[in-house]
């Protein structure tokens, strides 16, 4: 039976985040399901110039992962397609990722609204209580925002902030070094074996 990882793209800026994600998960043989909300199409073409359309999504998905995805087992499912496979908690899914997740998206969640499919997915995967992740980027926060990701993480979700260490690269690490690192610390959440980052060994100024 196909169990795939559902990955949830909001509109909060940091899509590279869910870039990286997505490749890791294929890289590692994982099936993957994807939502991307109405927002995040906004947020995907202000910061790579590139459409997410659904008729046309996997060629637009290759475009922006800039990968052939021929070989990969990805489904897609329209953020208004409340009906789809991942709103229900039969659907046989292995958890959720929400990369990047928007204040809105984080209090969505939280407080079960399923304005969207995202929304609902989170919510299914909680209430069913299979791994979830949320990556929130924004700062500063608000308290209201601090009282949705304790919601969350009191519902068994892991928060995990899109904040990148230093140490796997050095103050010289690239953006996409420290892209990577945030993403292979949500690989780590969910157990997917990855090489995004050279791990600590314990060892002053060995990066590996």
């Amino acid at each position: 039976m196909r169990r795939p990882w559902i990955v949830g793209v909001s509109g909060a800026s940091g899509t590279p985040y869910a870039a990286s994600v997505l490749r890791g998960l294929l890289d590692a043989g994982e099936p993957v399901d994807l939502v991307v909300s109405r927002a995040a199409r906004l947020t995907l073409l202000d910061e790579t110039g590139r459409p997410f359309r659904d008729a046309h999504w996997k060629d637009d998905l290759g475009a922006w992962l800039s990968r052939e995805l021929s070989g990969d087992d990805v489904t897609y499912w329209s953020a208004g397609d409340l009906a789809a496979g991942p709103s229900s908690g039969s659907y046989p899914a292995r958890g959720m990722v929400v990369v990047p997740a928007s204040t809105a998206a984080c209090a969505g969640i939280a407080i079960g609204l399923s304005k969207d499919l995202l929304q609902r997915a989170a919510e299914v995967n909680l209430k069913e209580h299979r791994p979830v992740v949320v990556v929130p980027r924004e700062t500063p926060v608000t308290r209201s925002h601090l009282e949705h990701l304790i919601a969350l993480h009191d519902a068994g979700a892991v928060v995990l902030p899109a904040s990148p260490g230093f140490y796997a690269a050095g103050a010289r690490a690239t953006a996409a070094q420290l892209v990577d690192f945030v993403a292979g610390k949500v690989l780590d959440a969910i157990e997917v074996p990855h090489t995004l980052f050279t791990r600590w060994n314990g060892q002053l100024g060995d990066r590996g």
